[in-house]
């Protein structure tokens, strides 16, 4: 099946002129990694693309190279539309919301709604970025070293560095491939994973201080006090989620993080084999894969913090 689809898309792609490629609100390094990678590869070939990103790049992933050429709007015309890394249109945000149909939707979301003319949804592969590295050339791309680090930055993130439970042998096969174009593994890794500003370490301390324990899930909290009184300028936990889900003794992990809207943004983390956190999300009409989910909910923390935990733990049985 996706052999098919994998044609109709070199099809459709070889007939388009002008393109536009948008990924998810609150990008993160897969939804950057895949829209550049993809966005740079389509320009190499000739194509006017035009690369978009509601929110725009956060700040940690403006050393890849061609990131400058993301911007928060299209412009003029278009004859091809495409989505990569989103499970749900609507996380596209507004400025797509009578945009139409796309053309060609590309994630790993297991949970992925199917919502693009043509659909190319690998749900095994560890990243949509990853997904690209083993399709570019079948689709006559070629993969250059900026598009390399983008693609690898997306891999890294998506998978922790390589330690989430859905990491395979291909997905360091993959990441061998694009480190043979010469791009830096080890920096890209600091840059994407380790590296913090000084706002986001003292925001980080915020939310360690609030950590909790119960019932096989750890999670912790992030307020708008908390990102005032530290200066991060983001709207998202900073990466939080991963040292969360690096202590021991749980099943699942989870961080909440207070929007200015009336909204909680929540991401889930699995900590076991096993344990898919995808179906939680789904229920508060997020998306995600059974390794890491996330959604975002109307509503004030305490209730939103309340309902959430107690779904959670009643989906996933954890008593």
């Amino acid at each position: 099946m996706n052999s098919q689809i994998i044609g109709e898309i070199k099809e459709r792609l070889d007939k388009a002129k002008k393109i536009v490629i948008a990924s998810h609100v609150r990008p993160d390094g897969d939804a950057i990694g895949a829209l550049l990678g993809l966005g740079l590869a389509l320009r190499d070939a000739g194509k006017s693309v035009q690369m978009i990103l509601a929110d725009g790049v956060p700040s940690s992933f403006k050393y890849l190279e061609g990131s400058e050429l993301i911007k928060k709007e299209t412009v003029g015309e278009h004859d091809t539309f495409i989505t990569v890394d989103c499970a749900d249109f609507k996380r596209t945000g507004k400025i797509f919301e009578n945009f139409g149909q796309p053309d060609i939707n590309i994630d790993h979301h297991k949970t992925n709604e199917k919502f693009g003319k043509l659909n190319l949804i690998e749900a095994e592969e560890v990243a949509t970025s990853a997904i690209l590295t083993t399709h570019l050339s079948a689709w006559g791309l070629m993969i250059t070293k900026p598009i390399a680090a983008a693609l690898l930055a997306g891999i890294i993130t998506d998978t922790l560095g390589f330690r989430t439970s859905n990491t395979t042998p291909n997905a360091l096969r993959q990441a061998a491939t694009l480190m043979e174009t010469g791009v830096d593994m080890p920096e890209i890794y600091m840059r994407s994973l380790v590296r913090k500003t000084y706002p986001a370490a003292r925001y980080w301390g915020a939310g360690l201080s609030s950590m909790q324990s119960k019932n096989g899930i750890v999670w912790g909290t992030l307020t708008l006090a908390d990102r005032k009184a530290a200066g991060y300028g983001g709207n998202d936990d900073a990466d939080l989620i991963n040292m969360i889900s690096a202590i021991d003794g749980n099943k699942v992990g989870m961080i909440f993080v207070e929007q200015s809207n009336n909204h909680v943004k929540i991401s889930w983390r699995a900590l076991e084999p096993g344990v898919d956190v995808s179906q939680v999300a789904k229920h508060f009409q997020g998306g995600g894969h059974a390794a890491a989910a996330g959604a975002d909910i109307e509503g004030g923390l305490s209730e939103v913090q309340k309902e959430v935990l107690n779904k959670t733990r009643e989906m996933l049985n954890l008593k």
